[in-house]
């Protein structure tokens, strides 16, 4: 098993309701605009992510991805891809499309920021919320 995790924090313009992308982001704003942003200030982007674990999306494998903010957790389940590029410096989107650019963390998702549980994204709207976001690959 690989896995990686993230720690990052709410804002007061978390919205989560994109229908097709979630995003994680080091950047520290958030407008209303990014509606697919659900916490900000991460501690790592694509960048961040060991070479182990970019090959291993890159080989295809799936990944599943733990969003736990206090007792809460929600999970979404994406894939790698052999096209993914894997190299951005602050920002991890996942997707529900097939599309890949730098910011593409996985493909085939079954879930899109507008399908995380509301009572997560009510806590990510304080700034002051943390959340713990793991990326599990299983061998």
């Amino acid at each position: 098993m690989l896995m990686e995790k993230i720690i990052c924090w709410g804002h007061e313009n978390v919205r989560a309701t994109h229908k097709s992308t979630l995003e994680f982001t080091k950047e520290d704003f958030l407008t209303p605009r990014g509606d697919c942003i659900l916490c900000i200030n991460a501690d790592k982007g694509i960048d961040d992510l060991s070479e182990e674990f970019k090959n291993a999306l890159k080989a295809g494998k799936k990944l599943r991805i733990r969003i736990i903010v206090d007792e809460l957790v929600d999970e979404v389940v994406a894939y790698g891809d052999e096209r993914l590029i894997l190299e951005h410096p602050f920002s991890m989107v996942i997707r529900k499309s097939e599309y890949v650019d730098g910011r593409t963390l996985a493909v085939r998702a079954n879930k899109a920021a507008r399908d995380i549980k509301r009572e997560i994204v009510e806590r990510l709207k304080n700034p002051e919320q943390k959340a713990v976001v793991e990326l599990i690959i299983e061998e």
